[in-house]
């Protein structure tokens, strides 16, 4: 017995004494003495609160003869229990209870009474069920998350109690835990009256199911709210990559609708006021002056009604809509519920009234797109039943894009205007060449994409006093009004300069830089000055020209070979008193000169000037037999210029007609 564990006791009862073996001294915690110990001193061993039950046990056993058990707590230890097993014992003669024998051991009830001590003190809701669904243990936390208390639980059949539980993530888990006998671990939502988030862990025992949950509400809020902030940034992320992708501001503010969609709202509506007429007579928009340029909606088959609505509603709007209010008063118009109804009232009867019935919005949001002091439009945004009115962190964001859109498309317009202005003083000035009798002369000129870089490329073509022809091509440092400016200034010198002096081009490019000195121009410019005359009755003509750092000319041979025309001095407006030189050749009838600005040849994405050239002689020799000069030009600038040039360029070919 004493290998496991088991200590074995006699009592005499006429002399109130007790004899352990070791092993019960050893259960029982008490020095082993070969002799007797007292009953008295092994009582004082025992628990106070559990002596007198003890005693009670063997007292009954006594008078009714019959064997005893109990468990009790001895002194030595903290709660340590033991189980105690006997019988009473009578004498042979006179069949009197003379004593008692039995047997202690360690009670298991200890580490069950911890372990419950232990379950009771967790934050964690525990509860343990049998294996035909009924409540076995609830702990004090779990009593507190089920809102119910022990004595309703214990029992219980759960799918009674909790009948919500039914068809949803916590009878499936449950019960396919049973079945297989596998833990199961999930997230789920129980509805009213709990209306919380829990995490589980669903344990399979031999008696059942033990059941771990935490009430994660709070961390699900968190999450979300954090899954939302990131939503809100992507979206806005999303809305500001779109609105620089494009030239286009109103073709990027259009395209916000497909954004915006379902992120925002169900469906929207993108509408932009006329850039040059945004107010009515009266000051104040109208339906007139207004035009839907977006829209979008969640459901495939709803977009062919609002692309509809949107073609009808200008014209069924009343003085009192939602839109007009916002675009009069800037502020943003919430119609927080009913807003089909509510819509339709301030709509003329027609089909744009049928059409707002039909797509059923329960809420709408107008936001203005303000620019610099005017407002250019505005974002109709729509929800239906089944999605909550615009609010919130969410209407946060919808003014924060509207404000971002409305502020690109008043740049986009002031660039537009600055643009007119820059391209406009710009073709004044490159005018169409003259008509020559010995020569075919085509030019072109193409802006840059963007207004800012439109200004300083020029060309000019006039014809001597003395009979020669004077070509000419420049580029002004800069790239705004200035430029354009001061490419007018030095373009008007250089034509006063040719026709007041002998047709030198070395001395036409000097002369420009001591006037340029001579007005205290601070700009810096390239060009290239050609001088051509006829040079006998065959039609060749006599090319002179001097260059003055600008990108060389180069020459297309009737032949079909390429020549670079090399040689270039020092830039106008840097030293006045620089030498220039000029060089000297004959060009026959079929062959063409070809004059550029940097714009032709120069590009970030591939290379720099050199590459360029090289791709310019390359495109020159495909288009060898290419015999109509306007149409070369047409193919140079297809070929060699993106979609969006980034610098605004000039071309002048010039080719020599043979002779009459």
């Amino acid at each position: 017995m004493a290998k496991a564990g088991i200590g074995a006791y006699r009592m005499d009862l006429s002399a109130s004494v007790v004899w352990l073996d070791g092993q019960a001294s050893a259960v029982l915690g008490t020095p082993h003495e070969p002799g007797p110990l007292r009953a008295t001193a092994l009582a004082e061993q025992i628990h106070p609160h559990d002596l007198p039950r003890l005693s009670r046990v063997v007292t009954t056993a006594i008078a009714e003869s019959v064997w005893f058990e109990d468990e009790f707590r001895v002194l030595d230890g903290p709660d340590r229990w033991i189980t105690t097993r006997g019988q009473v014992i009578r004498d042979d003669v006179t069949g009197l209870v003379i004593g008692l024998v039995g047997v202690v051991l360690p009670s298991l009830r200890a580490g069950l009474h911890r372990a419950a001590e232990l379950l009771e003190a967790l934050p964690t809701a525990f509860f343990s069920l049998s294996r035909d669904w009924r409540f076995t243990y609830v702990n004090a936390e779990a009593e507190r998350v089920l809102g119910r208390s022990r004595g309703e639980l214990l029992d219980g059949d759960i799918w009674e109690l909790y009948p919500a539980a039914l068809g949803i993530a916590f009878e499936t888990y449950y019960r396919r835990a049973m079945r297989s006998g596998e833990p199961m671990s999930f997230d789920a939502h129980y509805p009213l009256p709990l209306n919380a988030w829990y995490e589980v862990r669903a344990m399979p025992t031999s008696e059942g199911l033990s059941v771990y949950f935490f009430d994660v509400t709070e961390r699900r809020r968190l999450q979300e709210q954090t899954e939302q902030v990131a939503r809100r940034a992507q979206l806005t992320a999303a809305v500001t990559s779109s609105l620089a992708q494009t030239l286009d501001a109103e073709e990027a503010v259009a395209a916000l609708a497909r954004t915006l969609v379902p992120g925002l709202a169900d469906w929207c509506v993108v509408t932009l006021a006329d850039a040059d007429v945004s107010v009515g007579a009266a000051g104040l928009p109208t339906p007139a002056t207004m035009r839907d340029v977006g829209w979008w909606h969640a459901d495939p088959a709803a977009r062919p009604l609002v692309e509809e609505y949107c073609r009808h509603r200008m014209g069924a709007l009343t003085d009192e809509s939602f839109l007009l209010r916002t675009l009069r008063t800037t502020d943003v118009v919430r119609v927080p519920d009913d807003a089909a109804a509510r819509i339709r009232g301030v709509l003329v009867p027609g089909r744009a009234h049928e059409l707002i019935t039909e797509l059923a919005p329960e809420s709408a949001t107008v936001l203005p797109l303000r620019g610099r002091g005017r407002t250019l439009g505005a974002i109709s945004l729509f929800n239906g039943p089944g999605r909550p009115p615009l609010d919130g962190q969410d209407l946060v964001t919808a003014r924060d894009i509207a404000s971002r859109a409305g502020l690109v498309l008043d740049n986009a317009y002031l660039y537009a205007s600055q643009r007119g202005v820059v391209e406009e003083l710009q073709r004044s000035f490159l005018t169409a060449p003259p008509q020559l009798d010995d020569l075919d002369v085509a030019v072109r000129y193409v802006p840059a994409a963007q207004a800012a870089k439109v200004g300083g490329d020029w060309y000019d073509v006039f014809k001597h006093p003395d009979g020669p022809t004077v070509v000419v091509i420049g580029d002004v440092s800069g790239h705004d009004l200035q430029a354009a400016a001061t490419m007018g200034q030095l373009r008007s010198m250089l034509r006063g300069i040719g026709a007041t002096t002998p047709p030198h081009p070395a001395a036409l490019l000097a002369q420009l830089d001591r006037a340029m000195d001579a007005v205290a121009s601070e700009s810096v410019a390239t060009a290239v000055v050609l001088v051509l005359e006829p040079a006998g009755h065959d039609g060749d003509v006599v090319v002179r020209w001097s260059n003055a750092g600008h990108p060389p000319p180069v020459l297309l041979n009737g032949d079909g070979a390429v020549v670079t025309l090399t040689g270039t001095n020092l830039l106008l407006g840097l030293r006045p008193g620089t030498v220039r030189t000029e060089q000297t050749l004959t060009v026959a009838p079929g062959d063409t000169l070809v004059l550029y600005t940097d714009g032709l040849v120069e590009r970030r994405d591939s290379g720099g000037l050199r590459d360029g050239l090289d791709r310019l002689r390359a495109t020159l020799g495909d288009l060898r037999d290419e015999h109509r000069i306007e149409r070369l030009c047409d193919q140079l600038v297809r070929r060699l210029l993106p979609d969006a040039p980034e610098d605004d360029m000039a071309l002048v070919a010039v080719r020599p007609r043979p002779a009459r």
